[in-house]
């Protein structure tokens, strides 16, 4: 059995990470104003950004990138979005990613049950086949993009998808392809207050 990290003087239980966790108080401004809004909408800090804010230029260029991926319009829905998160995420192992993001999934989706049957195998979710489409070249390119082909921009395409939501589908999964190492290699613990989120 895996030893549990020592607590931090910031959290009080285990420790939500093997790095350091910075106090809210000790960050730069800009880190902490956006840690700040978040915990204000949320009601809490999810750990994900106490854990990355030990490194605030780090923190910065993430968040800069997450927000450009996931915030933006486009050809995909915040939800489709957020189901690319979960299903790579699964196939990375990512215990912190699937938790989060399923919560987020099942929020944005209106629908309490989509995020589970994303997770553990999208290809039996109640979704569309579109949306299967999008997972199916999602996590390829989180698996084994070095197979990547016209055949899997064709099907996209079939499916009514742009060039450019091709880009959006394969940069989020690569995306979180970092964040799912980032997480694990730090051990990262999901917040309790995402496992009720949106049932």
């Amino acid at each position: 059995m895996a030893a549990v990290p020592e607590t931090t003087a910031s959290t009080p239980g285990p420790a939500i990470s093997r790095f350091p966790t910075p106090r809210i108080e000790d960050l730069p401004q800009d880190v902490r104003a956006r840690i700040l809004a978040v915990q204000e909408k949320s009601g809490f800090v999810p750990n994900v950004f106490l854990t990355l804010a030990h490194r605030p230029e780090e923190f910065r260029a993430f968040f800069a990138y997450h927000d450009a991926l996931m915030d933006k319009p486009g050809g995909l829905t915040k939800a489709e979005r957020e189901m690319i998160v979960v299903a790579t995420s699964n196939a990375n192992q990512c215990q912190y990613c699937v938790i989060a993001h399923g919560a987020i999934l099942r929020i944005r989706a209106k629908d309490p049950l989509i995020a589970d049957q994303v997770a553990i195998n999208y290809r039996k979710a109640d979704i569309t086949a579109r949306q299967k489409a999008m997972l199916d070249f999602a996590c390829k390119v989180s698996t084994c993009a070095q197979e990547i082909g016209e055949d899997d921009f064709e099907t996209l395409k079939a499916h009514g998808f742009s060039e450019a939501d091709a880009w959006d589908i394969a940069a989020i999964a690569a995306f979180f392809g970092m964040s799912n190492r980032i997480a694990n290699v730090a051990s990262l613990r999901p917040n309790a207050e995402f496992y009720a989120m949106g049932r």
